[in-house]
């Protein structure tokens, strides 16, 4: 049963009435482009086939009602939150996700009524595949559908993922970039979105790596350190006081032939990270280039540079991921590196479709032979962005 249809048949149960709108926004992942986002960089990501889906109805009582349902239809409810007095910090959890895109929503003067949700989903839970943008896109469509605002223009829904980073920057204290809720929103099947963060152009390169005998595969390490969040932060504010030191706009607007005076002006502790950012942008334009002359396989190599500085510059991997990464390509992937924000979560391969099973073998028993539980693999195939759910 699809995400969207579970929902809608919990709906249907709890409140005895189907749902007035139901909307699903899918998980994502990055072919490469990381941590370029928030610097005004480029990206190149693209949606996964699983989705979080909401259905959704008004209530009178001025309530946001919340209410998560398990793939064996158990239902949990979180305490509903009153819409005209909620504000950052007074909900935690999974329903701070939805609570606070009522409260972007609100204050942006488009979320008058209470409403109530309920949630379902298939994106693997802790993988680093963005399941909250999920949940935060899903729930932006379904409210705007029902105050009488329904995305229908793909432009309308690059706003939607600014209030959606909102949401998660200002109500759920995340400092993330938009990378995540604009491949939610934007992607499209058989496709990555290149997008220029600075200047909001966005183009769909075409991506089907299985006519060329390739897949990319997610490996999930199965860790999440606790730094993470901190980690991230610093990062951030790393590359916020190198844009001040430097005087430019952002890290992205460095050329990367600039670079080496640009890092001679900087305090030593800073360089990796502006070094960081500028050869990642540039490794999306190769990537990109190689793409568009059939040359996929070669754009492996520089997955496996981006890794090496998100590993040696950024300092955002960790030892799960940097094993997967290198017992990946010894066992012949095209390349590999890690994806998203860093200490935890997934890496991506790619690899000949008929090297797939012994790549999953190889990384599955480096990680036995450390005392590490087993990862999880996932076939990552370019799929469609968020939209009205009708199959329910």
């Amino acid at each position: 049963m699809t995400p969207g249809r579970r929902a809608a048949r919990t709906f249907q149960e709890l409140h005895g009435r189907a749902p007035e709108v139901v909307w699903s926004a899918p998980g994502r992942a990055n072919l490469i482009g990381e941590h370029t986002d928030y610097n005004g960089g480029l990206v190149l990501p693209f949606a996964l086939p699983y989705r979080i889906a909401v259905a959704a109805s008004p209530r009178e009582d001025g309530l946001v009602g919340m209410t998560t349902v398990d793939d064996s239809g158990h239902a949990r409810a979180a305490a509903p939150v009153p819409l005209a007095e909620v504000e950052p910090g007074d909900v935690t959890g999974w329903s701070a996700y939805p609570a606070g895109v009522a409260w972007v929503l609100r204050d942006a003067g488009l979320q008058r009524e209470g409403v109530e949700l309920v949630i379902a989903g298939d994106v693997p839970s802790g993988a680093g595949l963005s399941s909250s943008a999920a949940l935060e896109c899903a729930v932006a469509l379904a409210l705007l559908d029902l105050a009488g605002r329904p995305v229908t223009d793909d432009s309308d829904r690059v706003q939607v993922a600014r209030w959606a980073q909102l949401a998660e920057n200002d109500f759920v204290g995340a400092p993330t970039g938009v990378l995540d809720q604009m491949a939610s929103l934007c992607c499209q099947e058989a496709h990555l979105l290149l997008y220029d963060v600075s200047t909001e152009e966005r183009e769909q390169v075409p991506f089907d790596p299985a006519s060329e005998g390739l897949e990319v595969l997610v490996i999930d390490s199965g860790t999440r350190h606790e730094h993470s969040e901190s980690g991230y932060a610093d990062r951030r504010a790393g590359c916020e006081q190198a844009v001040k030191q430097l005087g430019v706009t952002s890290l992205s607007a460095i050329e990367p032939r600039e670079l080496p005076e640009r890092l001679s002006q900087l305090d030593p502790a800073l360089r990796p990270l502006a070094r960081h950012v500028v050869t990642e942008n540039q490794r999306v334009r190769d990537t990109v280039a190689l793409l568009r002359t059939g040359r996929t396989w070669e754009a492996g190599a520089l997955l496996t540079e981006s890794h090496v500085s998100l590993r040696d510059d950024y300092r955002v991997s960790c030892p799960e991921l940097d094993l997967a990464v290198d017992v990946a390509v010894e066992a012949g992937a095209a390349g590999a590196r890690m994806m998203g924000g860093g200490f935890g979560g997934s890496g991506i391969a790619l690899v000949e479709t008929e090297r797939g099973p012994a790549v999953r073998r190889a990384v599955t028993d480096a990680y036995r032979a450390e005392g590490l539980a087993d990862p999880r693999f996932f076939s990552a195939v370019p799929a469609a962005g968020a939209g009205r759910d009708l199959d329910r």
